[in-house]
């Protein structure tokens, strides 16, 4: 039965964010899945959910329709039980209002569960910027950027960020986002410069920063009772709009191939994502790395191709039920591949090689 489906999914996900450091989401799941069981609201709704529930993620959709009505106020005594109204939350305070929410506004629930998260992690950036010192340990030269799978583009502006550890850092003060992590290993060349000539990006459903309803929907995928995420994620909105960000409604493998094609001969060209191929369906994936392979064998000394990933090792290098993130960087001329380090997908911790 497809019910069957969907509880066993959100408690597998309850687990998963319990672990990632938010147990309101886990608990929220686990109370979810118990309603499911028992018919209720949340039964109506994704009960009979038709495709793979968790290739959908719904548990993260419903988590984030509640944080949706949350910060919306759609909703004032489930707004009054969350973390930002109440630090002495528990989940016997929000779980009856959530509940009551579910049932009485089901309508609007539903519609929001129509369309699949999207996150923009700007944590990760710290260990994209491990490989791009690495890069610039080589290449001193003028660099444009490409991402891909770039969401509403939050981390293009990556450069802009302050970077935080206990044995280095790097970027500057003034920044309206710190990113820190738990560092493990050696540190990255903190000392180089890199100089970015431009900057582009691509998402197959890109979120326009500048809507106001598109901003919300991104912001509620960040879980409530993580007030740091919460943090870097307005922070990151502002310098965003601050530098009018724009991410390109395309296909990954289309716009990759003719930007490559047409990609400059007096500067590097560094290709970035973060927690993305993993989702492209077989054929665009191959084509995604086919494009950057074609290129990299035109690749000269004065203007080589470099390619950094921070994808799941399952995705990497086949390691089947692998729970690690690979951060790693691949340069041409020569197609050298190094290894920078592991972590997880919200880079709490990076183990540098």
């Amino acid at each position: 039965m497809s019910s069957d489906r969907v509880v066993a999914h959100l408690r597998e996900q309850a687990t998963f964010c319990t672990a990632y450091g938010s147990p309101l989401t886990g608990h929220l799941l686990e109370r979810l899945a118990d309603d499911v069981v028992s018919g209720g609201p949340t039964a109506a709704l994704v009960a009979e959910w038709p495709t793979n529930p968790r290739a959908d993620v719904v548990g993260l959709r419903l988590a984030g329709a509640l944080h949706a009505a949350v910060l919306t106020a759609r909703d004032q005594d489930l707004a009054a039980a969350y973390p930002q109204c109440d630090p002495n939350w528990t989940i016997d305070k929000v779980w009856p209002a959530a509940r009551a929410f579910l049932a009485r506004d089901s309508a609007w629930v539903r519609d929001f569960l129509r369309f699949a998260p999207q996150t923009n992690e700007t944590r990760r950036s710290i260990a994209l910027l491990a490989a791009f010192l690495a890069f610039a340990s080589d290449w001193s030269g003028p660099i444009d950027m490409l991402e891909i799978g770039a969401s509403a583009g939050l981390n293009l502006n990556w450069d802009r960020f302050q970077y935080q550890t206990s044995t280095w850092s790097w970027g500057g003060s003034a920044s309206p986002v710190t990113i820190d992590t738990d560092w493990q290993g050696p540190a990255p060349a903190a000392d180089r410069a890199l100089s970015i000539r431009s900057r582009a990006a691509c998402d197959l459903n890109p979120l326009d920063i500048r809507d106001d309803a598109a901003r919300l929907r991104l912001k509620s995928y960040v879980w409530p009772d993580q007030p740091d995420r919460l943090k870097r994620f307005d922070g990151a909105v502002a310098l965003a709009l601050a530098h009018d960000v724009h991410v390109e409604r395309a296909s990954a493998d289309e716009w990759l191939r003719a930007k490559l094609h047409n990609r400059a001969r007096d500067a590097a060209t560094l290709i970035y994502h973060s927690v993305f191929l993993q989702y492209p369906p077989r054929e665009a994936r191959e084509a995604i790395i086919g494009a950057i392979h074609d290129a990299g064998a035109r690749a000269s000394a004065n203007a080589p191709l470099a390619w950094v990933r921070l994808e799941p090792e399952a995705v990497t290098d086949g390691v089947h039920n692998g729970l690690r993130f690979v951060i790693d960087l691949h340069t041409w001329p020569g197609g050298e591949r190094r290894i920078i380090g592991y972590t997880d997908g919200h880079v709490r911790a990076v183990y540098a090689q």
